[in-house]
């Protein structure tokens, strides 16, 4: 496995066909706070984060994921990793350079096995961000992304060989075999996971909140709004982490999460859970059960975006 470069999740980048609906969902009732907009692009940042933003919405014809954004610790990291890429024969979208979003920094975009386009930068401008009060439902940051690949194993070994991932756990079962990977780049059990489905697309993106009592606030605000839930409140028990998902206008997958397990890197092994027994889906036994009509849910539409570059 290559030196590990990367340090976190930045941003996940959608594309919509009615921003304005989005960006409603997104600040009205998701909680996060809309920091730049021009002509159909929008930035919109957790409350607690020294990120820039975590969400980038833009309008566009088809639905698609635009980007999946991750950090580094230095330029000459970010160049390092460029020059990694190229030498394994991974196509770049662009070179290392200035980027122009808000913060500025350093970085470069490139497609993975997928199709996906991710950015890698460093020395971006850390944005003036406050504690999350007691029973403010907002998120905090951003905990994760979930991807849905064809081929879950070729996707896997591409992150573990090129971006420095490592393996957490496994959900699989004597039926289905193996259904999802969680992946790590840090002591956090996972800033990405890949689950297998049918095409390529966003599985779902994951906020951290600041509690169980903010988690709940925030969970019963959204479905007063009168969005679907898909699945929760519960507790997973690959990650330790509470959930409840739902579906945003655009039929993409979020969820509010907290307490994601933090792992000793020196000493951890890999599980293999089997997600046929309930107390694997969830630990508390409060959330609807897990069946083929929730897991679809998460299959989301066909990414229209694949080895495209997003525009912006």
């Amino acid at each position: 496995m290559p030196a590990r470069l990367l340090t976190h999740l930045r941003h996940v980048d959608l594309a919509v066909p009615d921003h304005a609906k989005q960006l409603a969902f997104y600040t009205g009732t998701w909680g996060l706070t809309k920091v730049v907009e021009d002509s159909g692009l929008s930035f919109l940042a957790a409350e607690g984060s020294p990120e820039q933003y975590v969400v980038r919405l833009r309008e566009a014809a088809e639905k698609r994921l635009d980007l999946v954004s991750y950090g580094a610790a230095s330029a000459a990291d970010v160049d390092t990793l460029a020059e990694r890429l190229l030498a394994g024969g991974v196509r770049l979208i662009t070179r290392p350079d200035t980027l122009d979003t808000p913060g500025g920094g350093y970085g470069f975009r490139f497609f993975d096995v997928d199709g996906r386009a991710i950015e890698v930068c460093a020395d971006v401008a850390v944005r003036r961000h406050r504690t999350v009060e007691e029973r403010e439902a907002v998120p905090v940051r951003l905990s994760h992304v979930v991807l849905n690949s064809p081929d879950l194993d070729r996707t896997r070994a591409w992150y573990e060989r090129h971006l420095g991932f490592a393996l957490s756990d496994t959900l699989a079962s004597p039926h289905l075999g193996e259904v999802m990977h969680f992946m790590r780049i840090s002591s956090q059990h996972h800033s990405m996971a890949i689950a297998r489905g049918p095409h390529t697309t966003l599985h779902h993106v994951s906020f951290e909140m600041r509690g169980i009592d903010e988690y709940m606030r925030a969970s019963g605000r959204v479905l007063r709004a009168g969005h679907r839930k898909v699945w929760g409140p519960g507790r997973h028990l690959a990650g330790d982490n509470t959930f409840t998902y739902f579906l945003d206008p655009h039929g993409n997958t979020v969820e509010y999460t907290t307490e994601l397990e933090c792992l000793d890197e020196d000493t951890w092994h890999p599980h293999v859970y089997d997600f046929s027994r309930p107390e694997v889906t969830d630990q508390w036994g409060t959330a609807n059960a897990m069946n083929e009509l929730v897991a679809k849910e998460s299959f989301n539409d066909p990414d229209r975006g694949v080895f495209i570059a997003p525009p912006v």
